[in-house]
Parts: structure tokens; sequence; C-alpha cells
């Protein structure tokens, strides 16, 4: 059976799951309602008997004792006696609610019974059948063994009064044979069923086609996401879970796009540069080979720098690669930062000096950190790298360290064109370019910023950017300084 349920659309799962739970209640009115109706029925007259015994109990002393009996044998339906241990009966009331007439001997048995079992005894006795129905004095064809036969109950209570003797109360009752009604109810049982197995059914189909069909509408949606349209739409309506799923997988669309396309970007930037510095490899060296004599420092310095960005390009990809596997490790070691980022700062800035860039580092004093060096070093030349390629026309960058209580700052100031607001979120990508006009830059591969965001991540440091459009950016990262 459960492998059938798991082999069931969701549809016909709901639809199986409301049937079965209207097969249930069916079959639970059922048994309440003609297994069960006859013990409900007793256990409910035996409970009012003893109730009603229980009022005349509580008021065995009071003055106005008859008059209740009276009240209390008129309203239940019910004969009450009232007798001595010497078996001479107090009180009775006429006795015209039961058919069934206890003998002298029968009410000592009972009483006994009652004294023996902690003072109260109930027994039930089985009536005669009614005689044979006459219609205009000839006798009904019926059955005798047709017409149902009639139970009784007797139930005895023995009490103390006040005066200290010892009394029986005595209350039967006739209990109503229940057939007819069990015979009824079973008829309209029968109609019951039928319109609430139609109502059933409809209602489950309708019910099931309504939770599914979202569901079949977005997965359907999945499976041509899952096939590369990342321009497919997800419109689940119904539920506001479905609602929900049906906007994050729109997200999830949206995103999956924005990355298949920075992919495609990167992978044709990567190529640009690559290709550039093979070719001027491929052409340098082919000029030496055919012109060995003509060989200039020149033309092997261009080889050696071309070599050197391919190499930077593939580092910077298995940099990213490690780093976002968590297979990089930390050579955590204690230095002086301030004076990392002043090598690396006059390092750089004598490299693009013939240019025309400036680079200025101002700090008020050293500063020591506990982190990999050559890490927090590529971080710094990375940020570097970024302002020198997006800097204005006055080609000037400004580099500065603060301190705060126990964290350093390096802020690093270009005077490009800024990042709009909405763009600024995504500068960490390591596929995202505000410029989607390729350049080569001066050296590098573009891929810096990722790499800083999660260097410093790594190291439980803080990385960001402050930017102004027309005014240019700064870019910063924050570590704790060594005690």
């Amino acid at each position: 059976m459960k492998q059938l349920l798991n082999k069931l659309t969701l549809k016909w799962k709901i639809f199986a799951y409301l049937l079965g739970f209207c097969a249930i209640l069916l079959f639970i009115l059922w048994m309440f309602q003609t297994v069960l109706l006859d013990s409900f029925y007793r256990g409910i007259k035996v409970m009012e008997i003893k109730n009603n015994t229980g009022i005349i109990v509580n008021n065995i002393d009071s003055e106005n004792l008859s008059d209740l009996i009276t009240a209390i044998a008129q309203n239940g339906e019910v004969s009450i006696e009232i007798i001595n241990d010497q078996g001479v009966d107090l009180f009775s009331t006429d006795g015209t609610n039961t058919s069934h007439t206890i003998s002298f001997q029968e009410k000592m048995d009972i009483i006994d019974r009652a004294q023996a079992q902690n003072g109260e005894y109930i027994k039930y006795t089985l009536e005669e059948a009614a005689p044979k129905p006459t219609i205009g004095g000839f006798s009904s064809k019926i059955p005798a063994d047709s017409i149902p036969s009639r139970q009784s109950i007797v139930y005895a209570k023995i009490v103390t009064t006040s005066s200290g003797s010892t009394e029986a109360i005595l209350m039967s009752s006739q209990i109503s044979p229940v057939n007819a009604t069990v015979t009824t109810l079973r008829y309209q049982l029968y109609l019951i069923t039928a319109v609430m197995i139609m109502l059933a059914v409809f209602l489950a189909l309708l019910i099931a086609r309504r939770v599914s069909k979202p569901i079949e509408e977005i997965n359907k949606s999945a499976k041509e996401l899952a096939a590369g349209n990342y321009n497919i739409q997800f419109n689940g309506k119904g539920f506001r879970e479905i609602g929900e799923l049906s906007d994050t997988l729109n997200k999830a669309a949206a995103d999956l796009s924005k990355v298949e396309g920075l992919r495609r970007e990167l992978m044709a930037n990567i190529s640009h540069d690559m290709r550039t510095p093979l070719a001027l490899i491929y052409s340098y060296a082919e000029v030496m080979h055919d012109f060995p004599e003509e060989i200039t420092a020149n033309q092997t310095q261009i080889i050696m720098d071309e070599t050197q960005r391919l190499t930077s390009l593939v580092n910077d990809v298995m940099d990213i690669s490690k780093l976002e596997s968590g297979t990089q490790e930390l050579s955590i070691s204690e230095f002086n930062l301030t004076k990392s980022i002043d090598e690396t700062t006059k390092r750089l800035a004598e490299l693009v000096k013939k240019e025309g860039y400036a680079l200025t580092f101002n700090y008020t004093g050293d500063v020591l950190v506990l982190a990999d060096e050559t890490k927090i070093t590529q971080v710094y030349y990375n940020l570097l790298l970024n302002a020198i390629h997006y800097t204005g026309k006055d080609k000037t960058i400004a580099v500065s360290q603060a301190v705060t209580n126990d964290t350093v700052r390096i802020e690093v100031t270009d005077t490009g064109e800024g990042i709009a607001p909405e763009e600024q979120a995504y500068i960490w990508d390591r596929y995202y370019k505000i410029d989607k006009k390729h350049k080569r830059p001066v050296t590098g591969t573009g891929l810096g910023l990722s790499i800083v965001s999660k260097i410093i991540k790594l190291h439980g440091g803080n990385c960001g950017v402050d930017s102004t459009v027309g005014k240019g950016s700064t870019f910063w990262f924050s570590l704790k300084i060594s005690l």
C-alpha cells in the first residue's frame, strides 16, 4: 500500500487521503448510531437513575420528600419505593412507569445484594413480549417473535437516615427497545452514506486539484529552469506557502541567470587576457627563432612580462577556487601591517610612475596584526590595482591607516566615477564588473575584489566600499590589532 501511494501523484494522494478520512468518519458514525446505540442508551439511563437516587438520598430526612419523589417519578418515568430493613414499604409511587411487578421476595433479594455490594445494586429484568395487537376484533398476523421484548432496570441504594435507621431506595424503569430506532437510523445512514460519498468524491477531487495544480505548474517551470532556461517565471498562486516558494524560485532563477551571464563574461575576459600575452609571446618567440642574431633585451623582457601576467591570472583563478572550496590554509603570524602597506605602496608607485600615477600613504604609527602576511599583502595589492584601474584623470590614489580601539582600518581612495548604490552590493562577486567594456588592466587579472572579500572573511575582519557617483570611491578593510 505504501509503495502504491509513493507512485501516485500529489493530486491523487490528496484525493486518496481525503476519501480515506471520509470513510473513517462514516465508519465511526455507523458504529455509534447502530452497534453502540443500545450500550449508550443503557448507560445514560443508568446515569439518570443514579443521579435521581442521589437527590433522594440527600433529601431523605426532608419533610417534602414525598413531593420530591413524586416529581422525580413523573419527570424521569421511573417507579420509586422506599423500604425499611423489615421489608415494609415506607413510600412508593403508583408503579405505572413499568409493567414489571417486583415481588416481595425479589425486593428482599435485591436489598440483600445491595448490602453485600457497598450499598448499591443494579438488576436487569427481561419482560415478556407484548400480546399480539388486534384490529377490529381480528388478531394481527404479525409473528410473536417479531414483537420486541422489553427490559426493565432495578436499582437499589442503601441509605442510613439521621435517626439511625437503614432504608433501601428501589428505583425501577423500563428500558425502551431500540431495535426500531436502530432500523430507522440504519435506513437514514444508507441515504447519508450515499450523499456523503458523492460529496466526498467531489470535494476530494476539487481540493486535490486546487492544491496540486500550482505545485504541478511550479514543478514544470522548475524542470525548464534545470534545463537552462533562466528566464522562466514561477506563478504559484492559491496558498501563501506556494506564493513564497514561487517568489523564492523566481529570485533563484534571476540569480542563476545573473551568475550565468557573469560566468560567460568572466570566461570572455579571461580568454581576452590570455589571448593577448600568448599572441605577444608567440610573435616575439617567432622573431627570435627566425632572426636569432637580432634578439634584444626588450624582446625577452616582453616575453617575461607577459608570462608573468599569465602566471598572475592562473594564480588568481586558483586562489578563488581554493577560497571557495575551503581548502585555503592561512599561515598566521604577527607582523608589522604598516610597514608591509608602505613597502607595497612604494613598490607599485615606482611601477606605475611612468604612466603618471601618484600614490600616497598616510599613517601616524606602526600597527602590528596577527594574520597571514602574504594574504593580507595580496588584499592590499588588489585594492591598489583596482584603484589604479578606475581612478580619475588626475591619476591620484590616497592610502590611509586609521586605528580605532582594537581595530586598524586601511582605506584606498581613488578619484574615479564612483559606484552607484544599487551596484555596490555586487562588486564583491567573482564575476561582477561595473564597467561592462573589458579593458586590459595595468597588471593583475580583474578578479581582485572577490579575492579581497574572501581573504578578509577568513581572517574574521570586515571590508567594504564608500562611494559617491562622480566623486570617486574608498575601498577599505579592517583587522584586529595584535595586543
